[in-house]
């Protein structure tokens, strides 16, 4: 079995700086995929871009709001996922406390509607901030995965999670994790043999050298089957505070010829997806 790799670049229609990054870098082929956030309103214009690429993003279920951006508002507006003023919050851990499941799948069902409607349909999702994994509280993974068996959708759920979390899963997260995996399998729902992101702050990493080793670090140790590397690529003015310097890094590690080496180097096949 050889090792296959979908390189993501998530967020695309977070604002417009983000969305003209993303759709160079697909343009370059330097991704291989992306994701789409439906709530924002640079969404129309990355469904466009979209569209005008040929690519077609997965749905990137969408339930906070980002800090430093102006409040996005929910397409279903269900009162549980929602600040008293209408908008989704910016805390992952206030949606946790009070999201009810019903409403997380309405709203999930709103933003495919709100693809469909621009002639785009996905075939897989994944989670905006984590949000339906339950590392925030609640856990909606489980109505995720059947909301997911009923549309016929892959999703992001790594079926080995340590390179993910950087070793093995505290109790009882281990056991829910394994659930889901099990979940998942007896819906015949699609997911990745593993993923890797950068969790690091710029404070922490240092520099985009250290960034890049880490990425480096990571592609060699890819498993076997087909996993996923996802990453936020931007401009730095176009995200605020630190934030924007890491995605910035990202957005350069894609171009650096260095990471095309490794990636050539270590054999690994470059895909868009990893169902069939």
């Amino acid at each position: 079995m050889s090792r296959r790799l979908v390189i993501t670049a998530d967020d695309l229609g977070r604002e417009p700086g983000t969305t003209e990054v993303i759709a160079a870098l697909l343009a370059e082929g330097n991704v291989t995929a992306t994701t789409l956030i439906c709530v924002s309103p640079a969404a129309e214009r990355a469904a466009e871009l979209a569209r005008e690429l040929g690519v077609l993003p997965r749905l990137h279920v969408t339930l906070t709001s980002e800090r430093g951006l102006p409040r996005w508002r929910p397409l279903d507006g269900a009162a549980s996922l929602v600040d008293p003023d209408g908008t989704l919050t910016d805390d992952p851990f206030a949606l946790g406390a009070r999201g009810e499941a019903g409403d997380v799948v309405r709203e999930a069902d709103a933003q495919l509607r709100w693809m469909r409607d621009r002639g785009l349909s996905p075939v897989a999702a994944d989670s905006h901030a984590g949000t339906l994994y339950g590392l925030h509280g609640r856990s909606w993974l489980a109505e995720t995965l059947e909301w997911c068996a009923r549309h016929g959708f892959a999703f992001r759920l790594p079926r080995d999670p340590e390179p993910y979390f950087g070793g093995p899963l505290p109790q009882p997260l281990a056991a829910a994790h394994e659930r889901a995996v099990a979940h998942a399998d007896a819906l015949g729902v699609a997911i990745p043999e593993t993923i890797a992101t950068n969790r690091r702050t710029a404070a922490d990493l240092g520099s985009y050298e250290q960034l890049r080793d880490d990425y480096l670090r990571r592609l060699a140790q890819l498993p076997e089957g087909t996993s996923e590397l996802f990453l936020h690529p931007s401009r730095e003015d176009a995200v605020a505070g630190p934030d924007g310097i890491v995605r910035a890094w990202e957005t350069r590690l894609l171009r650096d010829p260095a990471w095309h080496a490794a990636l050539e180097r270590e054999g690994v096949e470059l895909t868009d997806s990893w169902w069939p």
